[in-house]
């Protein structure tokens, strides 16, 4: 896949991780980037083009892509935590990661594939975590929404193969961001996550596994749950 004169489209990315992603695709030469966000004046770099985009909104998602309609990467980045306790307490925070991290991510993709179809095919990435398969106890909510987000990167993958759409999900363990500032455990930053995400689509990978934590949980699936609960994540 071809960075230098793409162009590129992040959700989410006023801040963090996306704002990574949406540096890291400039660096790399490309010529437009869309910076979706839900508030356009945080976007403040005058090499992107602002795009108003709450993923869980079905109106912004289409206007979006309307107006992206030349966009050939495609990062999946806007997401939430969730607070929701698995044994008592409220569902709202639950469904509120699902509705964003799942059900966002569905809609952006949906709604992006036939632009990435009629642009040659192009690149579909979309930021996962080690808990897509090693769940946190603690963030049952959150975990299950990258589960289910990672089945669907899985879907796309398979089903977007006959248009040449390279689909690319990015594991990682913790990362140096604002939803990570509660644990002191040891972090990768932004700009590596980033960098190895473009490093994955000039190689035509399909797969980052960001850090050393997050490659043990993946080796591990091949073992026995007990091997997979017994990888250190914090």
């Amino acid at each position: 896949m071809r960075i230098q004169g793409a162009v590129g489209l992040v959700t989410g990315a006023n801040r963090g991780i996306g704002r990574a992603f949406a540096q890291a695709l400039l660096d790399h030469g490309a010529a437009k980037v869309y910076a979706g966000t839900r508030d356009l004046g945080a976007i403040t770099d005058p090499r992107l083009t602002p795009l108003l985009l709450d993923v869980t909104d079905p109106d912004q998602v289409a206007a979006a892509a309307e107006l992206a309609g030349d966009a050939q990467i495609v990062i999946n980045n806007a997401g939430v935590s969730s607070a929701a306790q698995l044994i008592d307490g409220p569902f709202d925070d639950a469904r509120r990661a699902m509705e964003v991290n799942y059900f966002g991510t569905w809609a952006v993709s949906r709604a992006f594939a036939p632009v990435l179809a009629s642009n040659g095919g192009g690149a579909l990435v979309t930021m996962l975590s080690l808990v897509s398969w090693r769940p946190l106890p603690f963030a049952p909510g959150y975990s299950a929404s990258k589960a289910a987000q990672w089945s669907l990167t899985n879907a796309l993958r398979l089903a977007l193969a006959e248009q040449g759409t390279l689909v690319v999900g990015v594991h990682s363990g913790y990362v140096d961001t604002d939803l990570s500032a509660w644990t002191d455990a040891p972090k990768i930053t932004t700009e590596d996550v980033a960098a190895q995400t473009m490093q994955a689509l000039l190689d035509g990978r399909d797969e980052v596994l960001a850090d050393e934590v997050t490659r043990k949980v993946r080796a591990s699936l091949a073992g026995t749950i007990e091997e997979t609960y017994a990888v250190p994540i914090s």
